[in-house]
């Protein structure tokens, strides 16, 4: 059991494109988890150039990214909103984590594999040990609760393990500076109750993505109330009448998930939905969601173009988030200089070597 105070930390890449299922699969519990814990949300601009960005894209994927955390309700008075690249010991952290992790735990690393494909002699190196950055933001606010999704949770287990090591390998120089055993805790999944997958408008099989061809197949926070509803008649069901139990969904995809995502925009559960609408066929239903989703999700769009009308706002909401994440992580960093054995200018002398 941790013995550090709870915090949590999340972060989303700013790649454009962001979705439905970005805002109900991660957003709607970030703003949740604001009630009850200190949360850091980051905008994790290092893991962005990975993959080659477009430098003017990049930046201003970066403001559009802070404009929808703000107008889907995360707030940056109560949380910490912030870039990435503007907090240096997230990637100094990341060069010690390095030096600790093993090469045999990234060549595990499923998603590495399947970014990589057959071609992964030619991708950066920053690709292959990007989950050890992932570590370090977490650890270098010592965030004891990680939000994750199912695609995420192995590399919240390769931050537990690199934790873990470094406890291990300098427990006598952390002992000597009088720090906690435990340096690091342990990250632990936050869980929020049953995830909300969303899948594709066109293909109930396959997850909503960005990298989809068709426009279509998902709807983008930044559309409007005209594309939002488009978008909903034009999905992909089958010409049944909806069930009324839930067992009635199964080998249905894209009725299942346009009941998934009728749920988790009214806040309530599919049994719910199926007994408000079983018997009915989608000419009754989807007009319904489009309703919902229009009402739910055109205001988030409103409020993001509002916002990114002004740039300059944003840069400043993002240096004050970057300055608050600072206060935190420079202390951190420090304590792992010291420990590890790095010289850091000014310091005092700590215990002889």
């Amino acid at each position: 059991m941790t013995s550090h105070p709870h915090r949590v930390f999340s972060g989303m890449q700013p790649t454009h494109s962001l979705h439905l299922g970005n805002y109900l699969g991660a957003m709607v519990n970030w703003v949740k988890m604001q009630e009850t814990h200190d949360c850091i949300y980051c905008v994790v601009d290092l893991h962005a150039i990975t993959l080659w960005q477009d430098p003017k894209e990049l930046r201003s994927n970066i403001r559009e990214l802070t404009a929808a955390y703000i107008a889907g309700g995360v707030d940056p008075e109560r949380s910490i909103i912030f870039n990435q690249s503007a907090v240096a010991a997230h990637a100094e952290l990341a060069w010690v984590f390095n030096c600790v992790a093993r090469m045999g735990w990234l060549n595990r690393m499923t998603q590495f594999k399947e970014k990589a494909g057959k071609d992964r002699e030619n991708v950066s190196t920053g690709l292959f040990v990007y989950p050890n950055l992932m570590a370090a933001d977490i650890l270098v606010y010592r965030a004891t609760h990680v939000p994750v999704g199912e695609d995420q949770k192995q590399h919240l287990e390769l931050a537990r393990n690199i934790a873990q090591k470094f406890n291990n390998d300098f427990a006598e120089s952390i002992a000597a500076h009088g720090f906690a055993e435990e340096f690091f805790p342990l990250p632990e999944p936050f869980i929020t109750g049953p995830a909300t997958r969303v899948m594709s408008l066109r293909d109930g099989t396959k997850k909503m993505s960005k990298s989809d061809p068709s426009d279509y197949s998902r709807i983008n926070m930044t559309d409007d109330a005209d594309a939002i509803a488009q978008k909903v008649r034009k999905a992909r069901t089958d010409p049944e009448p909806l069930p009324s139990e839930l067992e009635g969904l199964k080998e249905r995809a894209g009725a299942e998930n346009l009941v998934g995502i009728y749920a988790a925009l009214a806040g309530t559960s599919k049994e719910a939905v199926l007994a408000e609408y079983g018997g009915q066929g989608f000419a009754a239903f989807k007009p319904a969601l489009a309703d919902l989703a229009v009402a739910r999700l055109a205001p988030i769009a409103d409020e993001m173009r509002r916002l990114l009308a002004d740039p300059a706002e944003i840069d400043a909401l993002l240096a004050r988030g970057a300055d608050r994440a600072r206060a935190i992580a420079d202390p951190i960093m420090d304590e792992v200089k010291d420990v590890v054995g790095l010289l850091r200018p000014h310091a005092k002398s700590g215990p002889a070597a």
